[in-house]
């Protein structure tokens, strides 16, 4: 389980250099300034409703989003709980709106049916190939084409795919993650910790970028936003 007031989901925007990243029932839309320490917040924090027009009075805009990754244009799969829905972010606007759902994670992606994956996701986030998006429940993680809906390969645990993680706090579980806009490089929470990983589109030969770091040392601008205090 996530701990409250942490990072628990995050996607890239389709804006050069910003994430949405989501804490609890809130959210900060922030430039993260990949590879200089410079990130800031240009958004938030904000309630998801008063954010996100579309989502008052669903599940997301009460209780939060579990994990969620974009994928094309200015769109954007969400989670919560057994349900996702897919939505049209509409960045710098307030024109988002709701796409398709909520509906069943297993109504969506028929192939979680019977996994444990149709409970609920943890973390996803994009590949830089096709269409393809890893998303992680528990010590398992699934890599999905979205485009067409089907398992790239069979559910496995998390250190199979990402061996980087053997010994880290991410073996066991991922709070939230998205894909930077740099090709193959992927930002990892869990708690106080962050790591980014070069990751490997094609195979396992993933490696992290420097160590597992504390988080707040290294996004400065989301001190006093993490922990979230209710």
């Amino acid at each position: 389980m996530t701990k409250p007031g942490y990072i628990n989901a995050a996607f890239r925007s389709s804006v050069n250099g910003e994430v949405y990243l989501f804490i609890d029932d809130k959210y900060v839309l922030l430039d993260y300034a990949p590879g200089t320490g410079n990130d800031k917040v240009l958004n938030g924090p904000k309630t998801l409703s008063a954010g996100f027009k579309s989502l008052a009075g669903t599940v997301f805009g009460t209780y939060g989003i579990d994990a969620a990754f974009s994928t094309d244009n200015n769109e954007a799969f969400i989670f919560y709980e057994n349900l996702t829905a897919l939505i049209d972010f509409a960045p710098h606007t307030e024109d988002d709106k709701i796409i398709s759902g909520p509906k069943k994670i297993s109504d969506t992606f028929p192939f979680f049916k019977g996994t444990v994956f149709e409970n609920g996701i943890d973390a996803a986030f994009r590949s830089s190939k096709g269409k393809e998006v890893y998303l992680f429940k528990g010590n398992q993680y699934a890599h999905v084409d979205y485009g067409n809906n089907y398992l790239v390969q069979s559910i496995k645990n998390i250190t199979a795919g990402f061996p980087c993680f053997t010994g880290t706090i991410f073996e066991n579980g991922v709070d939230a993650a998205f894909a930077s806009h740099r090709t193959n490089e992927a930002y990892f929470f869990k708690g106080d910790y962050y790591a980014l990983v070069k990751f490997d589109p094609t195979g396992t030969d993933d490696y992290i970028i420097g160590t597992v770091k504390l988080t707040l040392d290294n996004w400065p601008s989301l001190r006093g936003i993490i922990p979230q205090q209710n």
